[in-house]
């Protein structure tokens, strides 16, 4: 082989390999693209479409809602997990892959949750119209509100977790230390949060959901953990029972803004000069 073949030979090489690896990094680059993902949401037993469905992107933290129809379209990529909810059924949560964004319409079907059905007992309460007197007469239920006819007030039963610390040391450093604990380790869950209270959308959809399962998923808690958290920052057992999802991540975000001013404070502190 001739000095010039070899050359030639070496030149086609390097350019099937440039090829080569352009078309990788186009294909690449298609398989993050951020697409469509569009589809339908239904009941499960009777086919019927669920308006009004929530659709969350958890990673873009992008929502949006079912059409009449239950149809819907929401940006997305390959390995974005995608929440499907609706009131009263068991919500999903979606990997995407390319399968799912190649442009065909995705039918997403829902079941609905098992009604448990609890025994309530109604007794009849005299109330005399004295406040002080009618007051301790209701039944004292920690999730109720009481509204007495002909008075303005409302009031709540039930008040905020009170901790017993098992020494003097642990009850000066709590509540700051157990939120820094709690929320140094999540700053960027907060900050998705703090999109979610933003976005108008965003605000409409949570402001309907009641179930905690986007807050759980992005501060890494399950339902008890997040019910602890919500007493310590001195929350009602009403208000964490009763809350729409917007008003618990507002309460959430408006603790974690307390905390780090009682934080700066405790530091600041901390830098005075001695009086010594």
């Amino acid at each position: 082989m001739t000095m010039n073949n070899a050359l030639s030979s070496m030149k086609n090489l390097i350019f099937l390999f440039c090829v080569f690896i352009g078309m990788s990094g186009f294909a690449q680059a298609d398989s993050i693209r951020v697409k469509s993902l569009k589809g339908q949401v239904i009941d499960a037993d009777n086919k019927k479409a669920l308006s009004a469905s929530h659709i969350i992107n958890l990673n873009t933290v992008n929502g949006t809602i079912t059409d009449d129809k239950g149809f819907f379209s929401i940006p997305a990529q390959v390995n974005d997990t995608i929440m499907v909810s609706y009131l009263g059924y068991s919500s999903i949560k979606l990997k995407i892959t390319n399968d799912l964004l190649k442009g065909n319409e995705l039918e997403i079907a829902l079941y609905e949750k098992p009604v448990e059905v609890k025994e309530v007992i109604i007794r009849t309460t005299k109330l005399i119209g004295v406040l002080e007197i009618d007051v301790k007469q209701v039944p004292k239920d920690r999730f109720t509100r009481i509204r007495i006819n002909g008075i303005q007030q409302t009031y709540e039963i039930g008040n905020a977790r009170v901790k017993n610390f098992s020494s003097p040391i642990a009850a000066i450093l709590q509540p700051v230390d157990f939120l820094y604990n709690l929320f140094g380790k999540k700053p960027k869950q907060l900050k998705k949060l703090q999109k979610l209270k933003k976005e108008d959308d965003l605000r409409k959809i949570m402001a309907g959901k009641f179930d905690r399962e986007v807050m759980m998923e992005y501060l890494e808690m399950d339902r008890q953990e997040l019910t602890e958290l919500l007493e310590d920052c001195k929350y009602s057992d009403y208000f964490i029972k009763k809350a729409s999802d917007l008003q618990m991540i507002e309460a959430i975000l408006d603790c974690y803004e307390n905390y780090k001013a009682i934080k700066k404070g405790k530091i600041e502190r901390n830098k005075l000069p001695s009086k010594n």
